[in-house]
């Protein structure tokens, strides 16, 4: 077949062989961002590049319904890898997949087909985007409930953070998966952690955080306790956060954010900054992406951590993107860092959002108002330019419904199906009774 002829697939082949490989294990995500896989042997791989494995895409959330049931997956080569905390013998190994329809055409409700046309619409106005991540979890004892294993806190390495054999062992195995990483350390939180991983391409950048979320949670269950990525798991301890660390690179490998020149010391350039106007324009509608959950909000409203003014700053904890001053001359370190999105949410559509969100900025040359810090005179002003993050689930649902450009980056397809999936959610948990009515009603009333 021809698809042999790509060196990725004939590495893949060779690979399984070398390695004693017995299972590939194909991996997607639905629209909300939920790993889902199956298994095949190595005598159908090579069937599954030509030709695409076929599922029941109306299992998947998001995909389609039980009238049009048929979907293929197809295994993309460069994500091959052999999974480190499966046996070495009869070893087991993942490939992400690409979803197509049955006539071999891209599946509109794939989110990692989203992100690709976002990143295609990126390189269609001359630049590549350059993403990384910083992501927050914790451990708890077990999946029943919320009993930590320590109480440290940031940055904390003293005997009361138990969690660092678990955060090593969790480090070495994405690097045995060709994922590199920059930082792990206690967060804020009793038994809260954190893993940076290293930036890289948008497309590689989601694909690695997907499987992130997967190995933490694999190590978490070796050592005998379960790992969280709920955005806010307790009440008087802070929620998890993924902060996405983004530029954008122009057709020569320059960072296209980056102007030694710029008149107020930031070293912004004129890109930077449209593009930056653009993500706090856009910002309340992709909320419902980047923030999905009803338990979203209560993070954004609570612990005072996490930012809620739809502005940008060097320093203010309060705005939601930052320009982070690490290393102020250097062009590869000139950034904007958005501090909004929870680590729950699906990476393929928050980044694809953020980038078209960034993008329409730039094409439509926007303007952008004066950061927001805490010691000018014009910090107020500032800070109100773009108001505030919606504050629950049911403001972010009317936002995102409203939007063009949302509709427009993820395809009707998706859209449709996130406001009809999220106004459930919100329509559910508004008739739930909570047990704080309860406490402070039932005894009274």
């Amino acid at each position: 077949m021809s698809e042999l002829r790509n060196p990725k697939v004939d590495f893949v082949l060779k690979t399984i062989e070398s390695r004693d490989v017995h299972f590939l294990r194909c991996w997607f995500t639905d629209v909300l961002g939920a790993m889902k896989s199956f298994a095949v042997v190595p005598g159908e791989l090579e069937h599954a590049f030509s030709e695409g494995m076929g599922f029941d895409s109306s299992c998947i959330k998001g995909f389609t319904d039980a009238d049009e049931p048929y979907a293929l997956a197809f295994p993309d080569p460069s994500t091959f890898q052999v999974l480190p905390w499966r046996p070495q013998t009869d070893a087991v190994a993942r490939m992400f997949c690409d979803v197509r329809t049955p006539d071999g055409q891209p599946f509109d409700g794939d989110p990692r087909f989203i992100l690709e046309r976002a990143v295609s619409q990126c390189a269609e106005a001359g630049f590549t985007p350059n993403i990384g991540a910083e992501m927050e979890f914790y451990y708890f004892k077990d999946a029943d409930g919320t009993e930590v294993l320590d109480r440290g806190s940031y940055f904390d390495l003293t005997s009361l953070d138990y969690a660092s054999d678990l955060r090593r062992d969790t480090v070495l195995t994405l690097e045995h998966m060709g994922i590199p990483v920059e930082y792990s350390h206690h967060e804020q939180g009793s038994s809260q952690h954190e893993i940076d991983l290293r930036a890289t391409d948008a497309l590689a950048m989601a694909d690695s955080i997907m499987t992130y979320k997967l190995v933490v949670k694999e190590i978490a269950i070796k050592h005998g306790v379960y790992a969280s990525f709920m955005p806010k798991p307790m009440n008087d301890q802070p929620g998890s956060s993924m902060h996405i660390h983004l530029s954008l690179f122009d057709e020569e490998g320059r960072n296209a954010f980056y102007d030694p020149k710029d008149a107020e010391g930031w070293g912004l350039s004129q890109v930077a900054r449209c593009f930056i106007a653009g993500v706090l324009e856009h910002a309340r509608e992709m909320s419902l992406i980047t923030n999905q959950y009803v338990n979203s909000y209560k993070r954004l409203c609570s612990d005072g951590l996490a930012p809620t003014r739809i502005a940008w700053t060097r320093s203010n904890r309060e705005a939601i993107l930052r320009v982070p001053m690490y290393r102020p001359g250097e062009a590869d370190a000139c950034r904007v860092v958005l501090r909004s999105p929870d680590v729950a949410a699906n990476p393929y559509l928050a980044f694809a959002v953020i980038l078209a969100a960034g993008l329409d900025g730039i094409e439509r040359d926007l303007e952008l108002s004066s950061p927001c810090e805490a010691d000018m005179d014009r910090s107020q002003a500032a800070c109100r330019a773009y108001g505030s993050l919606p504050k629950n689930l049911g403001e972010a649902i009317s936002a995102f419904e409203e939007s063009s450009l949302m509709r427009q980056v993820l395809g009707e397809h998706t859209h449709r199906f996130l406001v009809r999936s999220k106004r459930e959610e919100w329509d559910a948990y508004q008739s739930f009774v909570t047990p704080w009515e309860r406490d402070r009603l039932l005894a009274v009333l």
